[in-house]
């Protein structure tokens, strides 16, 4: 079976982009040849794809966006496969990968009816119903059961195309029976004293994971706390206005930022506390990472995955709308707690490990996109 991928941007450490590629590796142990279109594929690309970089063609994102589907129907129209699999939102797909969130909902929140009139908006409103249309043929593979009824509301999308997957979390984020010689380990790399606690956060895109809020909160705890705490920020974004804000604060001697690595579960042991005060997040694959490895986060109640951190009990969920003093408070509180409190939460996050299927979304999104696969070839 033939199967083909699109992705607008493919680059090592964004989590919709891991997704795609353990979804393809699991189509592809059972037996697909797997073609994958992008504008760009930043790393080692597997020798099992097959690669097609599209020339980006246009000036705005829309153009580029319309280019890319043309080129990828196209180079489809000369080399047939059995189902086209999107991780963005475009039309002529036979089944999507639902990471992000309705469109739709964030710009009735965000804006007027004038924000409608212009090209970006139809645009992209095109592209979400191309896929979320109750006429559209694609199937929608879920993975935050809180946007099935926004896509539902604005496009009455039916059931039977809505398909919930498990979270799909690396194993290799589970702590293992070493767990605390690698975190004395790291905090020794990083000359954290043992009086010091580490935050950290995890995810590209600073304004969408909320880091200015994060820091914010961090510079009004009381100094006796803040002076013994430090900052580790991972992801791929520009981080000229973060580093600004931290320096205008004057806590750039205890912050760190540092661009995607392959060692994150390194820094999930070695850390205090996940924050993660999310302006909007469909899922949240980091605060189950977390959980696994025993860390508690710290995190609001928009994430898709926020559920897991109180059915867990292993950290606070802000609830909207979002309250700065909110955020404080739960930070100063979580980095207050006792030795046992902190003992209690690794224990915790061993027993939610073991007990609770988080692990399993590739094998299941495979599982779905070929018998989709099946049905088509009818």
């Amino acid at each position: 079976m033939k199967l083909a991928f699109a992705l607008y941007k493919y680059f090592p450490y964004g989590g919709l982009q891991r997704d795609l590629l353990r979804i393809a590796e699991a189509c592809f142990k059972r037996g697909c040849s797997i073609r994958v279109y992008t504008f760009q594929w930043q790393g080692e690309c597997p020798d099992w794809i097959e690669l097609v970089e599209v020339k980006k063609q246009g000036w705005s994102s829309q153009s580029k966006n319309k280019a890319f589907t043309r080129s990828v129907q196209d180079h489809i129209a000369k080399h047939p496969v059995d189902a086209l699999v999107g991780f963005n939102k475009m039309p002529g797909l036979d089944v999507y990968y639902a990471a992000d969130g309705c469109y739709e909902a964030r710009v009735t929140e965000l804006y007027g009816n004038l924000y409608r009139l212009g090209g970006r908006y139809r645009h992209f409103s095109a592209y979400e119903s191309a896929v979320f249309g109750a006429d559209s043929s694609t199937e929608i593979l879920m993975i935050s059961q809180l946007q099935i009824p926004i896509f539902q509301k604005f496009y009455g999308t039916p059931d039977q195309r809505l398909h919930m997957l498990p979270p799909g979390i690396a194993r290799d984020r589970v702590a293992p029976d070493n767990a605390a010689d690698i975190r004395a380990e790291f905090r020794r790399e990083f000359n954290i004293a043992d009086d010091e606690q580490l935050l950290l956060m995890v995810g590209s895109g600073f304004k969408t994971k909320g880091v200015d809020r994060c820091v914010d909160s961090w510079a009004k705890l009381p100094a006796s706390l803040r002076q013994k705490t430090r900052l580790f920020v991972i992801g791929q974004d520009n981080p000229r206005a973060i580093k600004r804000q931290v320096k205008n604060l004057g806590l750039e001697t205890q912050f760190e930022i540092f661009s995607g690595r392959d060692d994150v579960p390194r820094f999930l042991l070695g850390a205090d506390l996940l924050v993660h005060p999310a302006r909007h997040e469909n899922t949240g694959t980091v605060l189950v990472e977390a959980l696994v490895a025993g860390l508690p986060v710290l995190v609001t109640d928009v994430c898709g995955y926020a559920h897991y951190i109180e059915e867990a009990e292993m950290g606070r969920v802000i609830p909207s709308p979002f309250s700065e003093n909110a955020l404080t408070r739960e930070l100063q509180e979580l980095l207050s707690t006792s030795a046992q409190t902190r003992e209690q939460w690794r224990q915790r996050g061993r027993e939610f490990a073991s007990t609770t299927d988080v692990y399993s979304m590739p094998e299941a999104a495979a599982e779905h996109i070929l018998r989709f696969a099946e049905a088509r070839r009818g």
